[in-house]
């Protein structure tokens, strides 16, 4: 049945902060979404931050795809150091502008299997919802930069025609929150949301794919913890960081946090030329989340959206990378090797 109440606006991080999150309380606006707003917006100024030259910059890269980087994520790079891994994925260069062969819009079919807007049958069992085209960052290698976001649902009534194609499908089981980032809707909205998911009997997981645990760890407040803790579904969340030197300080403070309310953490990399494609990057970072009780997870070729060509290590050196690990590694830190094949009914393993 439809459910009514407050509009499910994503969070517009060009607005002042002072006209948004109404329904937040004064502490959460001076904290999470202050950072949001007042995140890096321009390669010049990510550049001065960091104490670098901009020579490298693409400023029509950064027109087609503008740069966002949030303080907590800007804090974490190291200054001076123009191939920090960090910096790597967020800074536009020259090289976005290069057309590469097999390089496209919509490399994973997203537009093919959104069967009603803003909701993608693409697994069996499972029902993805782009809630948001608006993110706490704006990495260089996203397969989503040139998604359709402004025809999603901007209500939580908008919604109901995906809700109901979900209610009329027992075979769904999990409903998985994608973006852009879903944890940029704020408490209230979110609160509203899975309420109307557990509605669904049929529906018993909820999965949530955010990097904002990383990169703006403040917006793990104590109101959306109790939020996920309390719902009758069973949530899973799936972080998505690269490298080691992105999991320190307030983000693993927040991880914990997570994890001690019982949500069990999954994490998803992308394997990313000059980045992580070395034993040792991959080692760090997959032993460093199995420290920390965040399980890796996968481990992405890179999806071929035009403009990251620059990023895709080949495939027989990605099988090399993953066959180390499991030489150095116990076999639940070794995440599975994988890709996204449009039309296929899941991610697909590389062997």
């Amino acid at each position: 049945m439809p459910v009514t109440g407050e509009t499910l606006t994503p969070l517009n991080p060009k607005v002042h902060v002072s006209s948004i999150g109404q329904s937040q309380s004064k502490a959460e606006v001076s904290t999470w979404q202050q950072e949001l707003a007042s995140a890096v917006r321009t390669p010049e100024d990510l550049c001065s931050r960091l104490g670098l030259s901009i020579e490298s910059v693409s400023s029509k890269a950064s027109e087609t795809f503008p740069v966002v980087v949030t303080e907590s994520f800007l804090k974490r790079m190291e200054v001076g150091n123009p191939r920090d891994p960090l910096l790597l994925q967020v800074l536009p260069v020259a090289e976005e502008e290069q057309s590469a062969t097999g390089f496209v819009s919509d490399p994973t079919g997203d537009l093919q299997a959104q069967s009603t807007e803003g909701l993608l049958r693409k697994y069996t069992g499972r029902a993805l919802l782009v809630l948001t085209g608006t993110c706490a960052i704006h990495c260089r290698y996203c397969f989503r930069r040139e998604f359709p976001y402004d025809l999603a649902p901007k209500s939580l009534a908008a919604w109901e025609l995906a809700f109901e194609e979900i209610a009329a499908d027992e075979t769904l089981s999990e409903v998985i929150l994608s973006g852009g980032d879903p944890l940029v809707w704020n408490d209230h909205k979110l609160q509203q949301l899975v309420d109307r998911i557990e509605q669904i009997p049929h529906v018993q997981r909820l999965r949530i794919h955010s990097r904002i645990p990383i990169v703006l760890p403040n917006r793990i407040t104590e109101e959306l913890i109790q939020t996920l803790h309390n719902t009758r579904l069973q949530v899973v969340m799936v972080i998505h960081s690269n490298h080691r030197n992105e999991l320190q300080g307030d983000c693993l403070d927040q991880i914990t946090r997570l994890q001690q309310q019982g949500i069990p953490l999954l994490n998803q990399a992308v394997l990313l030329r000059g980045i992580n494609d070395s034993v040792e990057a991959l080692v760090d970072l997959c032993e460093h989340c199995a420290n920390f009780g965040v399980m890796p997870y996968y481990l992405h070729q890179l999806d071929r959206v035009s403009g990251a060509s620059h990023f895709e290590v080949p495939m027989e050196e990605g099988k090399q990378l993953v066959d180390e690990l499991r030489k150095r590694l116990p076999g639940y830190a070794v995440p599975r090797y994988v890709q996204e094949v449009p039309g296929a009914l899941s991610k697909q393993p590389i062997e």
